[in-house]
C-alpha cells in the first residue's frame, strides 16, 4: 500500500464519522454547522504552514477552484437533501468516486480509462447503494422497506448529481492548476466557511449552541470538515486519481458502520455484502 493510499484512507476514515456527528448535531442549521466546521478546519493550516500566512496564498483562479469544490459541493448537497428524499439524494451524491474514475481521461492529460477500472467503479457504486439503501430498509418496519424508497423523480436529484460532479471534478482539477502547498487548503476552507456563514445569515434562523455543540463542531472541523480535506489533497498530489476514486467507495460503507455502531443496531447481511463488494472492487480495480 502506497503513501497516497494511506493518506486517502485516512481522509475516508474521517469522512466515515461525518454521519454520526451530523446526527448528534442535527438540530444545528446546516449552513451554520458547515461554516463553523470549515472555519475550525482552516486552522489546521497554521501548523502545516509553520504559522506563516504567506503559505496560504494562492492565485485567484486556484482560490476559485477551492471555493468551487468546498463551498459548491456543500451548497448543492444541502439543496438536494432539502428538495429530494435524503436517502436517495445521498446515494446519487455518492456517484462522485465513479465520476473521478471516468472523468480522469477528460480532465487530466495522459490519463487513460481501463475496462477493469470502469467495472470496479460500477461494483463499488453497487456496494455503496447497498450500504445506504440496505440501512434504510433495515431501519423500516417489517414489510415497509419498499415504501421507504421513493421511485418518483425529484428535482433535488439534479442537485445531488451536480454536487457529485463538483467534488469529482474539483479533486481532479487540483492537478491542473499551478502547484500549491497542501497548507493552502486552509484558504479554501476559510473562504468557504465565511460564505457558508453568510448563507446562514440570509437563509437560516439564528441558533444558540451549547457547550456540547461547540465541542462536537470542533471535532467536526478537525476531522470530516477540515483534516480530511488536507489529507485528501495530499493524497491526490502523490497518487493516481482513479485508484483513489475507487478507494473512496469505502466512505459510505464506513459511515454506515459507524452509525450502526453508535446507535447500537445489529450488523445486517446487506452491510456485510456491501463491504465485500466495495473492498473487492477497490482491490481488483487497483491491480495492474
Amino acid at each position: 500500500m502506497s503513501r497516497s493510499d494511506l493518506l486517502a484512507l485516512s481522509a475516508i476514515v474521517m469522512w466515515g464519522g461525518l454521519a454520526a456527528l451530523g446526527v448528534s448535531l442535527s438540530h444545528v442549521p446546516p449552513f451554520l454547522l458547515t461554516g463553523l466546521g470549515l472555519l475550525v478546519g482552516s486552522l489546521i493550516a497554521l501548523p502545516l504552514s509553520r504559522f506563516r500566512p504567506a503559505a496560504w496564498k494562492v492565485p485567484l483562479p486556484t482560490l476559485a477552484l477551492g471555493l468551487y469544490g468546498l463551498f459548491g459541493f456543500h451548497l448543492l448537497l444541502f439543496i438536494a437533501l432539502r428538495t429530494a428524499p435524503p436517502v436517495q439524494a445521498n446515494l446519487v451524491n455518492y456517484l462522485w468516486p465513479l465520476g473521478m474514475v471516468v472523468l480522469a481521461p477528460l480532465l487530466l492529460p495522459g490519463s487513460t480509462l481501463r475496462l477493469r477500472q470502469v467495472v470496479a467503479a460500477v461494483l463499488g457504486f453497487a456496494g455503496a447503494a447497498l450500504a445506504i439503501l440496505g440501512r434504510s430498509g433495515d431501519a423500516a418496519p417489517a414489510g415497509a422497506a419498499a415504501g421507504a424508497l421513493d421511485a418518483a423523480w425529484h428535482p433535488g436529484y439534479a442537485f445531488a448529481l451536480a454536487s457529485a460532479f463538483v467534488w469529482a471534478s474539483y479533486s481532479l482539477l487540483t492537478r491542473r492548476v499551478p502547484p500549491f502547498p497542501t497548507a493552502a487548503v486552509g484558504s479554501f476552507a476559510l473562504a468557504s466557511g465565511l460564505l457558508s456563514l453568510a448563507c446562514h445569515a440570509v437563509f437560516e434562523p439564528p441558533a444558540a449552541l451549547s457547550a456540547r455543540d461547540v465541542a462536537l463542531i470542533v471535532a467536526l472541523g478537525l476531522g470530516p470538515l477540515g483534516g480530511a480535506f488536507f489529507l485528501w489533497d495530499a493524497a491526490l498530489k502523490q497518487g493516481q486519481p482513479q485508484r483513489i476514486g475507487l478507494l473512496a467507495f469505502l466512505t459510505p460503507l464506513l459511515s454506515t458502520l459507524v452509525v450502526v455502531w453508535t446507535t447500537g443496531q445489529s450488523l445486517s447481511a446487506s452491510v456485510v455484502l456491501a463491504a465485500a463488494l466495495i473492498v473487492g472492487a477497490a482491490w481488483w480495480g487497483s491491480r495492474g
